[in-house]
């Protein structure tokens, strides 16, 4: 058997750069860059290696957390057929990118993460930035990474890397199991050279299975949908990473089952589907949760089933309700003791269509989803009609951004009081065209998620919409992308604080306290409001600004950025005050049991009320 020496960070980046995936027929790279910070951990190894292997890739970004999250959304938005890597220096570099690999398992979307480590050989312990444990020396901070990671493995000699390696791509190329995948890398194994069979370094290809379902759980499931008086489809995440829509669109068609959608599944229908009913849950709108209330069949493709989507366990009030779940992931396919159908979204999609060939609802039923819908457009017009006063609203803000960024745009957000008012209001009419990161929610995700979007969907225009919060964590990623040559939109909504975390604080009776951005005087934080500029903080970053304070300059900003080559800051003060109500539904935040403010005490009856809506689905 011929072999080759290489230093085991040569040999990962040659492996990684010949791994290939398929699927129904396509053919696509799998690692398609890596991205990184350079240290003392790794210049010398990984570094080194990607300077030797040009074939791959290399970008470097500002932040650690940052490039974890452009690789996410770059994975996301390719449907999760290709992914990237990042690596980072020893200690605080690396610890940097737990956030992102909790991130990335928890939307369920691959990340290779190759943070550097301690001396393997340790007689030169302890090293700049090490842990020191009194029980083992083979504990690191890198260990962190082991419960947010799906597959976690450290490679303390060269000969350990082929296995590592093969056993990352089986995780991150798994429907099921994907997440973060972490390998950490001791620095001084990093450069130790060894011989490794050539016969490794070949190219690859893993297919990306579509498994079906259990012949009797689909006639079971198929039985049940016919016997059902009121059945509803909730679309998540897995309908449009099988790329399944079309096929979600021809069974809701053929049979007249109405569908809601989840944060991670809107776009899966076309916003103007005669049976999507719009977005679901907790952040849902008056159609579709309405319909979910009623339901004595809900049928699940390819959702985890977070408490928004179910509204903390209070969406379905039938009191025979069953759930169908179609997932490729066994625990999520069970929760809410659902017919399990760990299956691919898209072939059973099909299955089931032909398994109901004949079948309908009732024109009733149909009636009334027709009325739900109808009543649902009135209530969008008229939350986001302009006011008589010239305020500027968060709510018409998003309106003027959407028809202005046109039905083929891409709109990236992550957290704050946005997603809400996004689930609800953005009319989404192509798969992959609402991006939004809300299983971690993480703040700082947005501008790093829309340039990794960008990157894998260059043709399309990218809006990224961020609060002022959220965009003073992470916003030296217009760096990046000035670096880089990607043009991004950036909507900054400034309310000057924290504004969704101010109205929960207000909800559980707190007042907003220690939500707003002001001066402290008298040993609390309610001063005058801080002179942040944040319009002069992104120009200095090199791209190109605007501020605005009316209607017709966002719209003037907003055409503008539309033409423009390169990326676009708009900064838009809006009212903290003016909100988009909640419909029929609850999100689970308990309030203290016990206080000596009279608003607290009063959320707190209204809490214990709002719990007794909540079930237990056994």
């Amino acid at each position: 058997m011929k072999s080759i020496k290489l230093t085991t960070a040569q040999a990962l980046i040659r492996f990684l750069k010949n791994q290939y995936v398929r699927r129904d027929g396509r053919e696509v790279p799998f690692i398609k860059g890596v991205w990184g910070i350079f240290g003392h951990g790794n210049v010398a190894g990984v570094a080194q290696a990607l300077q030797e292997e040009q074939e791959m890739p290399f970008y470097l970004c500002r932040n650690e957390q940052a490039m974890t999250h452009t690789a996410v959304a770059f994975a996301k938005s390719n449907n999760r057929m290709q992914a990237m890597a990042c690596t980072a220096s020893v200690g605080p570099g690396s610890t940097n990118m737990v956030t992102g690999a909790a991130l990335a398992t928890i939307n369920r979307i691959p990340l290779l993460l190759l943070p550097s480590d301690i001396f393997a050989r340790r007689n030169v312990g302890p090293v700049l930035q090490q842990l020191e444990h009194p029980i083992s020396q083979d504990v690191s901070v890198n260990d962190a990474f082991k419960p947010v990671s799906r597959y976690w493995d450290r490679i303390n000699r060269p000969d350990q890397l082929p296995w590592a390696m093969l056993e990352a791509m089986r995780v991150l190329t798994s429907p099921d199991e994907t997440g973060a995948v972490t390998l950490c890398l001791p620095q001084d194994v990093q450069t130790e050279a060894y011989e490794y069979e050539e016969e490794l370094f070949r190219r690859r290809v893993w297919t990306i299975p579509r498994q079906r379902a259990d012949q009797t759980l689909l006639d079971e499931a198929a039985g049940l949908i016919r016997q059902a008086r009121k059945p509803f489809a909730i679309a998540g995440g897995g309908v449009l990473y099988s790329e399944a829509s079309r096929e979600l669109s021809d069974f809701l068609a053929a049979t007249g089952i109405p569908a809601g959608e989840t944060q991670a599944g809107k776009g899966s229908l076309s916003f103007d589907h005669p049976q999507n009913l719009g977005s679901v849950g907790a952040t849902g709108c008056s159609a579709a949760n309405e319909t979910a209330l009623e339901a004595d069949l809900v049928l699940l493709f390819g959702t985890r089933l977070s408490d928004f989507t179910t509204s903390s366990k209070s969406q379905f009030q039938h009191p025979d309700v069953k759930f169908v779940h179609v997932n490729v992931c066994s625990m999520d396919a069970h929760k809410l003791s659902a017919l399990a159908l760990q299956a691919d979204a898209k072939v059973t999609l099909e299955e089931l269509t032909e398994a109901l060939r004949g079948y309908r609802v009732s024109d009733e039923f149909a009636d009334t989803l027709q009325k739900r819908r109808t009543s649902w457009m009135e209530e969008m017009e008229r939350v986001t009609t302009l006011p008589s006063d010239g305020q500027m609203q968060q709510p018409n803000v998003l309106r003027a951004v959407n028809e202005a960024a046109g039905k083929a745009s891409v709109v990236v957000n992550a957290a704050g009081s946005m997603p809400g008012d996004l689930h609800k209001l953005w009319k989404t009419y192509e798969p992959g065209g609402y991006h939004l990161e809300y299983g971690y929610s993480c703040m700082g995700y947005e501008i790093a998620g829309g340039i990794g979007v960008k990157m894998a969907k260059p043709d399309k225009e990218v809006i990224v919409i961020v609060g002022d919060g959220s965009y003073q964590m992470l916003s030296s990623e217009l760096i990046t992308a000035v670096q880089e040559g990607i043009k991004i939109t950036v909507v900054v909504l400034n309310n000057h604080g924290f504004g969704s975390i101010g109205s929960l604080s207000e909800s559980v009776g707190s007042g907003g306290f220690g939500t707003n951005y002001r001066y402290r005087r008298e040993g609390v934080l309610d001063g005058e409001l801080l002179p942040i500029d944040l319009a002069m903080n992104a120009r200095s970053y090199g791209v190109e600004t605007t501020p605005v304070s009316s209607y017709d300059e966002l719209e003037a900003a907003l055409q503008k950025a539309m033409k423009a080559e390169q990326t676009q800051v708009i900064v838009v003060p809006v009212d903290k005050v003016q909100k988009v109500p909640g419909y029929s539904s609850w999100w689970d935040v308990p309030v203290a049991e016990k206080s000596e403010s009279p608003s607290v005490n009063q959320a707190r009856k209204e809490y214990e009320a709002a719990r007794m809506k909540q079930r237990n689905y056994f």
